[in-house]
């Protein structure tokens, strides 16, 4: 289905790590094969961010050849001195991607910044301009960049390949504000698929069409002051953040 407010980009990097929250805590790490819904939606969000908007992937399509690399990393520890631990990161990254963004109507206060050109446009600047933060796969010491494609253009390293599956995947995170049930609303909800890619394409389900749900904790909507008005009047990096 095509949406009138598509963005599509390539991301690249020499190194990703995406995985799961458990995986994220501490001890060894270890990436998944293909990016998580949730680390694309962050680096949309780093791309372009307003609570009016939720932003809905797509599909990727993954353009290099899937490899691993190992590496001892000494992490911190917050009791004091470090320990070894061995991280497995996706290496030599390349992906296209196309998503596009819907009203986050949890935030009926936000009602009169629903303007769907401006908040497109913006969107595909900040993509020319490589993003209006810092961009990373997966996790901060893994540095991506961003520039404007046509998604489905070039050679893929899996343009040939039929179909290849990989089990049951960690798919993302739904927060109480982009509830969209009343099983999630008040609620941290972790979801999970099983991704099948086919001929180097990703095709990704809604947050609400995942097979496995299941509910983390309570959780409220934080707050933006109606004072705050329209929030593209505002200062990027002033009164909103």
């Amino acid at each position: 289905m095509q949406h009138p407010n598509i963005v599509e980009f390539e991301v690249t990097g020499d190194y990703a790590l995406f995985s799961d929250p458990i995986m994220r805590v501490g001890g060894e790490k270890c990436t998944y094969q293909i990016p998580t819904y949730e680390a694309i939606k962050g680096i949309l969000a780093s791309i372009y961010w307003k609570p009016t908007l939720i932003w809905v992937v797509d599909a990727v399509r993954v353009m290099n050849r899937i490899q691993t690399e190992v590496k001892g990393i000494r992490p911190i520890r917050y009791s004091g001195g470090n320990d070894l631990a061995y991280y497995t990161y996706l290496k030599n990254c390349r992906y296209q991607v196309r998503a596009h963004f819907e009203w986050n109507m949890n935030r009926p206060e936000l009602a009169g910044d629903r303007n769907e050109n401006k908040h497109h446009n913006i969107a595909k600047r900040m993509i020319e301009k490589g993003g209006r933060r810092d961009i990373f796969l997966g996790t901060r010491e893994c540095q991506g960049y961003v520039e404007p494609c046509v998604f489905g253009e070039g050679a893929g390293a899996y343009d040939e390949l039929p179909e290849l599956s990989f089990g049951l995947m960690y798919h993302g995170m739904t927060y109480a504000d982009e509830a969209y049930s009343p099983e999630t609303q008040g609620k941290m909800t972790a979801n999970f698929w099983y991704p099948v890619m086919k001929k180097g394409i990703i095709t990704y389900p809604r947050p609400e069409d995942c097979p496995l749900k299941k509910t983390i904790r309570d959780m409220e909507i934080k707050p933006f002051g109606e004072h705050l008005g329209n929030f593209t009047l505002l200062r990027e990096m002033g009164e909103v953040e």
